[in-house]
């Protein structure tokens, strides 16, 4: 970077002290305009807490920030979107029963001719260029809700270029996104560049780093590890800057026994979703349920653990025919499911860690009808040293925890309860190298044990590596099957995309 130009950020030494742990010791970050700079770590390496800072959710204790070369305090969001600064969460900030437009302009609506009314001729064109920007479909009169994560995503990326910033941060951005999707989120970010907007660049995708970002910052446990240009660096750098240690393998799969059908779903239809679902799951079995966004996938995983209503079809656990028409349903049966919205449907969030844990199996823990608070302690401590899970008590509210860490315990919660089928709804969405690798591990110790597990992922490598089998699903459908041995990424996408 040149060395007379101003950087457009510079946040100097940073501090950022919570109960029990410092999230931030002496960060220091400096962006110039016009560049994409990649933000990595593990999960809980401090990068959400830093930009958190800059975007004026959060104090920090102390510190210099200074926008375009002028030293600024940032005490509230209101504040840093006034200083230009922008950010879009990994976790989604959007009001669900408001219309696409309405969310895109919240607090900014054009105003009408009559005092306190909002023009929403305006609202809507406005809302409507800002999306077609984005090279995407979408009507800006529907209601977030009834919107899939990927379409929500691009509300958020829409949402931040609407205000002609010239900082965005970009905190997993494409976790949700079809490639065609990810395609004109990438053919954005070059556009915003050329403008000379700066864009923080936060992913677990590597690949993604290397194709668009120009430098990379990498921290690990709340400290500046290394800062330099991604050109020259290679994949195993950056991890072993991410983690300390070397990754061997990223998808460690194991073989392990296949038994007897645990799952038989047969013919499962809802009207204008599913149609005619059939398929097996063995114990000791990892299957993928591969497809495009809008395929079906998430709805088969719910229709499966009784969260949405079916029309028509059976399904059997262990042979034996079992009604479920709710989750507690399934959980009787055994069957768990890792939603893909962790906070949303995972978790209940202002609660602690060990409430959270041991939500799916309150019996083991009850004695009469009360709570024993010695034994929810200790079974929420076993499960966060086996799961590695970063925190400094099991009594710390699950949503001050990181994303990766969040979803540890959601994984926590489906072990205490005993279930020996488990759907994995994107099990690794959100979550860097290091805990990916502790996750697949953990999925291979499970198969190994006799669980059956149906996995759901957007990441066809994932796909590929983890599958002993791989369903893929079109349109509502099952649109074929592929062996291990013989499923390439060329074939799932073909079948995805609706080829025979």
């Amino acid at each position: 970077m040149a060395e007379n130009i101003t950087p457009a950020l510079q946040m100097r030494n940073i501090t950022k002290q919570f109960p029990g742990v410092r999230a931030l010791d002496g960060v220091s970050l400096e962006v110039m305009p016009g560049e994409v700079h990649a933000l990595l770590g593990e999960n809980g390496a401090g990068k959400s807490t830093l930009m958190k800072i800059l975007a004026g959710a959060q104090p920090l204790d102390t510190g210099e920030i200074l926008i375009h070369g002028q030293t600024v305090h940032i005490d509230s969001p209101q504040k840093a979107m006034s200083l230009g600064i922008s950010i879009i969460y990994q976790e989604f900030n959007l009001a669900p029963s408001l219309s696409v437009a309405e969310n895109i302009f919240l607090g900014r609506e054009p105003r009408s001719i009559i005092p306190g009314m909002i023009d929403f001729k305006t609202l809507y064109r406005n809302a409507q260029e800002q999306i077609d920007r984005l090279r995407v479909r979408m009507d800006v009169h529907t209601p977030v809700a009834q919107l899939s994560v990927a379409q929500q995503q691009m509300v958020e990326v829409a949402k931040a270029t609407s205000r002609k910033s010239s900082i965005i941060i970009m905190d997993e951005p494409s976790a949700p996104l079809t490639d065609h999707e990810l395609e004109a989120l990438f053919d954005l970010i070059k556009r915003l560049k050329n403008e000379g907007v700066s864009i923080i660049y936060i992913s677990h995708r590597l690949e993604e780093v290397f194709e668009i970002c120009d430098r990379v910052t990498i921290m690990r446990d709340g400290r500046h590890i290394y800062t330099g240009e991604v050109e020259g660096l290679t994949r195993d750098e950056i991890v072993r800057y991410m983690v300390g240690r070397e990754l061997t393998e990223a998808i460690p799969k194991e073989t392990a026994p296949i038994g007897q059908p645990a799952l038989t779903v047969e013919g499962i239809t809802r009207k204008g979703v599913l149609h005619n679902i059939s398929f097996e799951l063995k114990h000791g079995e990892i299957v993928g349920l591969a497809g495009l966004v809008g395929s079906g996938r998430t709805e088969t995983a719910r229709a499966i653990f009784g969260a949405d209503p079916i029309d028509s079809g059976s399904i059997k656990v262990d042979g034996s025919t079992v009604r479920i028409r709710s989750p507690r349903d399934a959980i009787k049966n055994g069957i768990g499911l890792v939603t893909e919205d962790r906070k949303a449907q995972g978790l209940v969030l202002p609660m602690p860690i060990k409430q959270n844990t041991t939500l799916t199996n309150l019996p083991l823990i009850s004695r009469l009808g009360f709570l024993k608070m010695g034994k929810e302690r200790k079974v929420a401590e076993q499960y966060r040293t086996s799961l590695n899970i970063k925190t400094p008590s099991v009594e710390q509210a699950v949503k001050n925890l990181s994303g990766g860490n969040q979803q540890k315990v959601v994984l926590s919660k489906w072990l205490y309860s005993g279930s020996r089928i488990l759907i994995f709804d994107e099990p690794t969405r959100g979550i860097d190298v290091g805990a990916k690798s502790e996750i697949y591990k953990l999925m291979n110790s499970l198969a190994a044990e006799g669980c059956a597990i149906l996995m759901i992922s957007s990441e066809l490598p994932e796909i590929l590596g983890m599958s002993d089998r791989i369903l893929v699903m079109h349109e509502g459908s099952l649109a074929g099957e592929l062996s291990r041995e013989e499923a390439t990424q060329e074939k799932i996408m073909h079948l995805a995309t609706g080829g025979e």
